[in-house]
């Protein structure tokens, strides 16, 4: 498997991807082919000085990097040579069979878009974020800022996406999926929530649930937690908060709270394109570039997206 990595975004770029790629590589990983993107005047260099060798790494050259500021549609038309540009032409065209950043969250988004694009029968990919549950396993919420309106069939669809990732890359048979809600009833909600309960109620590829509030997400109530990107957005970042608090106050040394870091869990995978796409957060670190890794890894050797298309084929035949 052949795992396309952008060396050039991040905050600390290159440094910390390189140092990324020593973890995987020192560790007793089954080693993929990793094709590092970037400035080799800077990244080379860097590989050297930490002695990162192996007959895995390709070095391909990317000279542009897309800063954080810059209109994600301008700047990948603009910037071919962006290590981001040259990923996704690498993706789509089958030299690589997934690529990872840190780097500008919007480029990543557009490209997974419109160089990838969704598989037949998604109306729109969503991105979800894995909750730690108290019980110690994991679950996950989705959409968690890229659609921030949307309509039932999207949270549909979301529910299925978030199933199967669950499924095969959490290891949760029959996951659980929920509709986040302001009550447990059926018809509670606001006019989204009320129209999209018998949609999820009626699909048979979904274990629906029923609601769940918001006091359910960490217990074991629901493995697949379904709200529009607006909700999920303002759930993840309250949830970010929990472990800033549980570190400021000394607690994230705790075995739940440190379940909370970002690192933990690598990257943001973008469910319902082609192939698979990942987007790490800006800080990200080597133990997160480390996991962004072998989660791309996962998600090839499971066969996540060809299982999505399979599932979505099904749907609407």
């Amino acid at each position: 498997m052949n795992i396309g990595i952008d060396m050039m975004g991040g905050d600390f770029a290159p440094l910390e991807a390189v140092k990324g790629l020593q973890r995987y590589l020192s560790a007793s990983h089954a080693a993929a082919s990793l094709y590092c993107i970037g400035d080799e005047t800077l990244v080379q260099p860097l590989l050297n000085e930490h002695g990162v060798s192996s007959p895995n790494l390709h070095l391909i050259h990317a000279p542009e990097v897309i800063g954080y500021h810059e209109h994600p549609t301008k700047a990948l038309k603009e910037k071919q040579r962006s290590s981001i540009a040259i990923g996704f032409h690498l993706l789509a065209t089958g030299k690589i069979d997934a690529f990872i950043s840190a780097g500008n969250t919007g480029a990543m988004l557009v490209g997974a878009m419109y160089s990838i694009k969704p598989i037949p029968g998604v109306l729109r990919p969503t991105i979800g974020t894995i909750i730690p549950k108290l019980n110690g396993s994991t679950g996950i919420l989705t959409d968690v800022g890229l659609n921030a309106d949307c309509k039932p069939e999207h949270l549909n669809q979301f529910a299925l996406l978030g199933s199967l990732y669950a499924q095969y890359i959490l290891g949760i048979d029959a996951p659980k999926a929920a509709l986040m809600n302001v009550g447990e009833e059926e018809g509670k909600g606001n006019i989204l929530a009320q129209a999209t309960y018998p949609l999820l109620k009626e699909n048979q590829q979904l274990h629906f649930i029923g609601n769940i509030e918001g006091r359910d997400i960490f217990g074991d109530k629901a493995d697949v937690m379904v709200c529009d990107g607006f909700t999920g957005n303002i759930i993840l970042k309250m949830a970010e908060s929990i472990y800033d608090i549980a570190r400021q106050r000394n607690l994230a040394s705790d075995e739940y709270f440190s379940r909370f870091h970002y690192e933990n869990y690598g990257g943001t995978p973008v469910l319902g394109v082609a192939k698979p796409v990942i987007i790490g957060h800006g800080i990200s670190t080597a133990l997160a570039f480390e996991n962004m890794i072998l989660l791309a890894q996962k998600m090839i050797t499971s066969d996540l997206c060809g299982k999505m298309a399979e599932r979505f084929s099904e749907t609407t035949a």
